[in-house]
């Protein structure tokens, strides 16, 4: 595995529709193997490896109640499973399983067991509604289902012929759990897959448009944890893990799956996991840990004096941007430097980022090792430094959509481009401006939202705040500012304007503002822009706004 391209190898799988339906070759990114970990032997089954060579009594998964199971409960278990899947369900390799229900044990005993059965594991997400089940389970063609019986109703309703679904949890006489108790109590052994055999399938959590299936291999699965895990988070085996991204989200499959048991470490599962959550349990379980999003790192900060967190050590963010001042913020109440990356569904995980003392607030970080990461125009040649353009990225994992032909779309000269606009500054760290889409081009000027967010929230009574564009008959775009305030903090408009205008050049600060209860999110957490754009807020928010005097934008000074 030195070189760019490889060759496939015999594949495990009877069911052979996730692989037959794999982007040819020619339209995948390169795929460089530069570290020693990462080159793999032909024949690897990830769930095998993930259970295997830990000590049967350490620590596996804690939840809030008090459950611990061990690594040696948890193998048994998941061979139980396994079990069950090939004998009695009759799931084959290659069969597309999908995974529904709240982050816990069983959740994830149930995606080894599916992969260590050598099938598919496509994980959802609980929230997800019957139409968009349905869609997910036509595109990968699932045959199969295991789901929490708290999470079944609406995977009921999905219009998906001849789904199999077997529900655990319950007190149904077919329930997984009751079946396992009568299941073969002995090792199961792992199907012999191949390192390229599919693992899992994981559907873009995008706000618009048809979802995209990005397809992962047994060793890309262990890739993300050799490489962002082992050399940035360089987690200890006495480290809890806990954070807020459910098992659907690869955020979370990663930070909270992946990278504990490749460290043989312990992770607390929450079923319910938002920063009012997140700090008690991070207080009583002595997590060490932490994996969330910027805005929980935001919303903490106020409730910080009634918990203790000194057991913090590591604490990472992603999902969107992370602003300097929440980074900041957070530093100066606790200490800790967040670890900031960028990562992608079609990748995986976390491909930028840096910690420790190599952290640059503002700033994204510098290549994982085993990544690479360019910027680049439109047609695909490098931009000198300083200068903004796409983010092109290759590594051990590569975007591979399952029979879309959006896959010329995110790789292009065998590099994935992410959809982000960047700039590498000189000394080699990467540096967000905006999503490409999410540049604002008003009357000539180009204004990077985020950049204008990140000032916003060093006013003290902003808690969330999102700016985008809307069209102008006049300017061609206009950009207005929703924010979230601190509760019992004034709405008033021109303040934030007044204060803006002595962060930002004075054609960065938006026209309009208005005021919400709450920015609207998808179910992983993610700025759904596209809402805002369309001016259409969340039910329930509260819409004063003020427009900028006539002319205003013209007072400022700035690239055309």
């Amino acid at each position: 595995m030195d070189g760019d391209t490889l060759e496939p190898t015999t594949s495990a799988h009877v069911d052979t529709f996730a692989r037959d339906h794999l982007p040819p070759p020619e339209h995948w990114p390169g795929l460089p193997f530069d570290l020693p970990e990462l080159r793999y032997p032909d024949r690897l089954n990830c769930a095998a490896e993930l259970l295997g060579d830990k000590r049967p009594h350490r620590p596996a998964f804690r939840t809030p109640s008090g459950d611990l199971w061990t690594y040696g409960q948890l193998l048994a278990r998941t061979d139980r499973i396994a079990h069950v899947l090939t004998a009695e369900l009759g799931v084959v390799p290659g069969n597309r399983v999908l995974l529904r229900g709240p982050t816990t044990p069983w959740l994830a005993a149930c995606w080894l067991a599916v992969l260590k059965a050598g099938a598919v594991a496509v994980t959802v997400l609980a929230q997800q509604r019957p139409h968009e089940l349905t869609t997910m389970c036509k595109i990968a063609h699932v045959t199969h289902a295991l789901c929490d019986v708290r999470s079944v109703d609406d995977l009921a309703k999905a219009e998906i012929p001849g789904l199999r679904i077997t529900t655990y949890g319950g007190d149904a006489p077919d329930d997984l759990l009751l079946r396992i108790t009568g299941a073969l109590d002995e090792p199961f052994t792992a199907v012999d897959t191949a390192a390229d055999d599919v693992a899992l399938i994981a559907f873009t959590s995008g706000t618009t448009g048809r979802p995209k299936g990005c397809v992962h291999f047994h060793r890309d699965v262990l890739a993300i944890a050799d490489t962002f895990s082992k050399h940035v988070l360089r987690p200890h085996e006495d480290d809890v893990f806990t954070g807020s991204p459910p098992l659907g989200f690869t955020f979370g499959l990663g930070g909270l799956v992946v990278f504990p048991m490749r460290a043989g470490a312990c992770s607390l599962l929450l079923e319910q996991a938002g920063p009012t959550q997140l700090l008690p349990a991070i207080t009583e379980h002595r997590v060490s840990v932490l994996f969330t999003a910027p805005t929980a790192y935001r919303a903490m900060l106020a409730e910080l004096d009634g918990y203790d967190t000194t057991s913090l050590r590591r604490c990472v963010s992603a999902g969107e941007n992370l602003p300097a001042a929440t980074w900041r913020a957070w530093h100066t109440r606790t200490g800790l430097r967040i670890i900031n990356g960028i990562g992608a569904t079609e990748l995986l995980h976390i491909f930028i980022s840096a910690a420790d003392e190599h952290i640059r607030p503002g700033t994204t970080g510098v290549p994982v090792p085993g990544w690479q990461a360019r910027v680049v125009d439109a047609e695909g040649a490098p931009v000198p430094d300083g200068e903004p353009g796409l983010l092109a990225v290759r590594g051990p994992v590569g975007c591979r959509y399952l029979a879309d032909p959006r896959q010329r779309e995110y790789v292009r000269g065998g590099w994935n481009i992410t959809g982000d606009t960047y700039v590498r500054d000189p000394d080699g760290y990467f540096r967000y401006v905006a999503r490409a889409d999410d540049m604002i081009v008003s009357a000539g000027y180009n204004i990077a939202g985020p950049e204008v967010e990140d000032a916003l929230l060093r006013h003290p009574d902003v808690v969330e705040t999102a700016v985008v564009g809307r069209p102008d008959d006049a300017r061609g775009q206009v950009a207005v500012a929703y924010a979230v305030l601190r509760e019992g903090a004034h709405k008033d408009a021109e303040a934030l304007r007044a204060f803006l205008k002595s962060e930002l050049a004075p054609y960065k600060c938006p026209r309009e503002f208005v005021f919400l209860d709450a920015l609207p999110r998808t179910a992983t957490g993610k700025l759904q822009r596209f809402r805002l754009r369309a001016d259409a807020p969340p039910s329930g928010g509260d819409t004063p706004s003020s427009a900028a005097p006539e002319g205003e934008l013209s007072t400022g000074g700035g690239p055309k």
